[in-house]
């Protein structure tokens, strides 16, 4: 139920589709005027073919998302299906690498025990040769010290019998030393007196010569003056002898004197000379010492040199034996080596057969990523499609919710408004209410209506959009089909591949520990050939020889030896080149065992 625009008509609708139309007229029947003018109302009348149409096809998209419902729920089975197969084999493969862990660690901690059953048998026997080792070396130094002991009394002995020689002749010394001074005292007192007694004999004879000339002067004044004159003549020369005697005589006691002091002198350096040789003969029993321990050392040194001399001529006679072995092998690994090389020629040639070929399946599964790609890209836009088109349709439901409530607030109201039907005024003020309730707050109230030609535009799209994603749909199932068959073949492939490479790879660890082996043969037969050993082997065994003949056949020796060394070297860079094998790509989820772990695992088993 609702007013016209101008407010002179009300206009009913019944539940069977009939409407009817009332006049409004006041008491008077007189026509309500106009207070304002009324717009346009922004609904839009749709026919019932319409409605029913836009029912079947909201209808047609429910049955559509249950049914894309129900392909996503199949497909989340299969996936779960997929991956629960996937996690039991991980699981088994886990619990068996557990078990062989298990079993390792098992052996592993009986490894253990018996190396610290070793260990500790082997620390109780160093601990008692430790024990022995002491007491050996308490005993050795027990007796050196008292060997030493015995040295130091000696040596004691010596020193205090050096010592009263020395004393002895310090006082052999200081009783000559007295003796001389007492002599030759005794003598120069002696020499004094008997000077003393001359000149006590000279002045009496002088006396007496005086008397006497007194008496012949009496005598003979006159007649022997010329025999008194030369008389005193002869006396005074007398004197002048006697008194430069006297001198002399003084002269010779302070010359004594000096010498005396001297003498002195020599006795105080002698008696520092015998201190300084004191000192030098500490030093020398100290050097004395020390000579003896560098005595010791070197007849120490004698004993171990004559040892090692012993052990060298001892290995220079194993090392000719060894020698003279190893020419024998030498012609047999030359052999060896010849063979082998003739055995890896054709596995190089299917090596690298087998490389192209994984190459050329490298280059098929990047072009199967590629297409898997776009695959992915194409259903992501799909899937933002239907996303867009369930919100529109969520957005629709609301509004025909929103429309039907109104409606029936509508319809309750109208029912409300018609009890007041003769009653003119009050149902002017009911319309006037129901108006203002359901006009003026109808923009409050969204309820947009679609333009026939945006429907059929909306509709056309989505059947475009839903017939491109039923061909899709069936490309991708196609596509999906080819690529697991591809992907079954070369995963075959794959696994034929990684066997014959397993294969090549335990042929060539053969083939590498044979060269090792060949390699050790070669560096011991180097080592047990230096120069000076070659020489003495030489010079030894063939004695009739000549030493050019010897030199020729070492020449030609070294340059064999430096020949099978190249070869081998260049048989291990083509072992090299030969080993390392790319890994294969993952396959939509799937990962291929890569040949490394293979390689790995395939060492632990021949461990």
């Amino acid at each position: 139920m609702s007013l016209t625009f101008d407010d002179q008509f009300l206009l009913t609708v019944a539940e069977d589709g009939c409407l009817f139309t009332w006049k409004v007229f006041d008491k008077d029947g007189r026509g309500i005027k106009r207070e304002r003018e009324v717009g346009f109302a922004e609904e839009v009348l749709v026919t019932k073919t319409d409605m029913e149409e836009k029912a079947q096809i909201m209808l047609e998209l429910k049955t559509r998302v249950e049914e894309l419902k129900m392909e996503n729920e199949y497909q989340l089975r299969l996936k779960d299906m997929n991956y629960s197969e996937k996690i039991k084999e991980l699981t088994d493969k886990f619990l068996q690498e557990m078990e062989s862990l298990k079993t390792k660690n098992q052996v592993l901690r009986t490894e253990k025990e018996k190396q610290d059953i070793l260990h500790r048998e082997r620390i109780d026997d160093l601990l008692d040769k430790q024990s022995r080792e002491l007491q050996d070396l308490e005993c050795c130094s027990n007796q050196k010290l008292l060997l030493e002991y015995e040295k130091y009394q000696e040596l004691q002995l010596k020193s205090q019998r050096m010592q009263e020689e020395y004393e002895k002749q310090l006082r052999d010394n200081d009783e000559t030393k007295s003796q001389a001074l007492e002599e030759l005292t005794e003598f120069y007192e002696a020499k004094l007196q008997e000077k003393i007694s001359l000149l006590e004999e000279a002045q009496e004879d002088v006396r007496q010569q005086l008397r006497e000339f007194e008496e012949t002067k009496k005598q003979i004044e006159e007649d022997e003056d010329r025999e008194i004159q030369d008389i005193k003549t002869k006396y005074e020369k007398k004197l002048r002898d006697e008194k430069e005697s006297n001198l002399r005589l003084k002269g010779e006691t302070g010359i004594m004197r000096k010498k005396f002091s001297s003498l002195q002198k020599e006795i105080e350096e002698r008696t520092n000379d015998i201190e300084l040789l004191k000192g030098e003969q500490v030093k020398l029993q100290g050097v004395i010492k020390s000579l003896e321990k560098d005595i010791l050392g070197l007849k120490r040194e004698i004993q171990e040199r004559d040892e090692t001399i012993q052990d060298k001529e001892k290995r220079i006679y194993d090392l000719k034996k060894k020698n003279q072995e190893l020419e024998k092998f030498k012609f047999v690994l030359d052999y060896k080596i010849k063979e082998l090389k003739k055995q890896i020629e054709p596995r190089e040639n299917e090596i690298k057969v087998m490389k192209e070929q994984i190459q050329e399946m490298e280059a098929e599964l990047g072009r199967f990523h590629k297409q898997n790609t776009q695959l992915e890209l194409n259903i992501t836009e799909l899937w933002q499609k239907l996303r867009a088109t369930d919100q529109e349709m969520r957005r629709e439901r609301q509004k025909e919710r929103d429309l039907e409530a109104l409606v029936k607030r509508f319809k309750m109201d109208l029912h409300n408004c018609v009890a007041y039907i003769q009653e003119p005024r009050l149902l002017k003020g009911k319309v006037r209410a129901l108006f203002e309730k359901y006009v003026q707050r109808a923009d409050m109230v969204e309820i947009a209506g679609l333009n026939s030609d945006l429907q059929q535009e909306y509709a056309r799209q989505r059947e475009h959009l839903e017939r491109n994603l039923a061909t899709i749909k069936k490309k991708v199932v196609k596509e999906s089909e080819l690529h697991r068959t591809d992907y079954v073949r070369i995963m075959q492939e794959n696994v034929l591949l990684i066997k014959e490479i397993n294969e090549l790879r335990r042929e060539l660890k053969l083939t590498r520990s044979q060269v090792y082996d060949l390699e050790a043969a070669l560096k011991l037969t180097k080592k047990t050939q230096p120069q000076d050993v070659t020489e003495k082997v030489s010079g030894e065994d063939l004695p009739g020889i000549p030493p050019t003949m010897r030199l020729n056949a070492q020449e030609e020796t070294g340059r064999i030896i430096e020949m099978q060394r190249l070869e081998i070297q260049r048989l291990r860079d083509q072992i090299q080149e030969q080993e390392p094998v790319p890994g294969f790509h993952p396959l939509a989820g799937m990962r291929l065992p890569s040949l490394l772990r293979s390689e790995v695992d395939f060492e632990v088993q021949t461990k």
